[in-house]
């Protein structure tokens, strides 16, 4: 598909403690298709909501009935996560819903949990575990298990053993440390020669870092700034802004806002015929004070928040994804 929604990958995660992941989904595909072509591909993209309008016509003489899926993003435990996953629901993490002709579709949803790349999914259903490893309700079930089965998930790499101490005694916390990977899937028939809209949104992982961390002065500072400059197209208005806004302390000089990120991924696409038809892509910076950037041909601010491309014939870029940066003024 035209995109694939993936909120983008960290700066640094070994930059600070306080460093917040996000997470990738990808878009709406299904089985390739010579004579499905989209016509338009209406995506929004805010701190709040990803939202995603696709209008598909049927070229062919005949109905087309497609596997449609929805890949989640993948989701590994470790003993330091810090990724921001939008909802404690683990049928649906981010949730998501999608409409087909305005009426709502009931997906199925298919989830896996990988260690050491062996599926190892049955192992942890039978010990009635979820399969969400950054959940609470996870780390419960795990801790609550013999030290026989707990041996057992360590040895298959499902769970990591730290120790710590407490009333005066060590003591074995095991982590989940799995790969979850999961796709909601449904059926979707496409009448020969009719136009249909199909909609899907969900709300975004928010990549986020106290501070602002690439006019850091230290010695990679100047790289790192380069190297945002290119992913987000960074300009000049925006560094010279923060710069004026910088409180120093002592060598240190810190900036009031707080990074967010965000991702769509649209080089996963081509599984219909042909280029998309009318691309429109909407970013809503949320707030009028919160600074954003992102690179786009022909961007034009069409509201307060709001900024607008457009483009006919369109076909994702090979080179890059849609990244951008939010730039939010800290609460006093």
């Amino acid at each position: 598909m035209a995109g694939a929604l993936l909120f983008a990958l960290p700066l640094d995660l070994a930059l600070a403690n306080d460093t917040m992941a996000q997470l990738g989904t990808q878009g709406l595909t299904f089985v390739r298709s010579d004579r499905i072509e989209m016509r338009s591909e209406d995506l929004f993209v805010s701190p709040d909501e990803i939202r995603i309008t696709y209008q598909f016509h049927n070229n062919g003489p005949d109905d087309e009935d497609v596997l449609v899926a929805f890949p989640m993003p993948d989701i590994e435990g470790s003993m330091d996560f810090m990724t921001s996953v939008p909802t404690d629901d683990p049928q649906n993490l981010f949730g998501f819903t999608t409409t087909f002709e305005g009426k709502p579709v009931s997906a199925t949803f298919h989830p896996y949990a990988f260690a050491a790349g062996i599926e190892r999914t049955q192992v942890l259903l039978d010990h009635k575990i979820p399969l969400a490893p950054h959940l609470a309700a996870t780390h419960d079930a795990v801790q609550a298990l013999d030290e026989p089965t707990k041996r057992t998930l360590r040895g298959l790499g499902l769970v990591m053993p730290t120790e710590y101490e407490e009333d005066g005694k060590t003591r074995i916390d095991d982590i989940p440390i799995w790969l979850l990977r999961s796709t909601y899937s449904w059926h979707a028939t496409f009448p020969a020669g009719k136009t249909v809209t199909v909609e899907h949104r969900y709300k975004p992982s928010l990549g986020a870092t106290a501070g602002v961390t690439f006019l850091n002065e230290t010695e990679d500072g100047p790289a790192r700034l380069a190297a945002t400059r290119q992913k987000y197209c960074l300009g000049d208005d925006i560094v010279t802004r923060l710069k004026a806004s910088g409180v120093k302390d002592g060598a240190w000089t810190s900036y009031p806002y707080v990074e967010n990120w965000i991702s769509y991924i649209w080089s996963t696409g081509a599984n219909w015929a042909g280029t998309v038809g009318h691309f429109t892509l909407t970013v809503d910076k949320g707030d009028p004070k919160n600074l954003v950037s992102f690179c786009g041909e022909n961007v034009r601010k069409i509201g307060p928040t709001l900024f607008r491309m457009e483009a006919e014939n369109w076909s994702p870029p090979w080179d890059r994804e849609l990244e951008i940066l939010l730039l939010v003024p800290q609460r006093p």
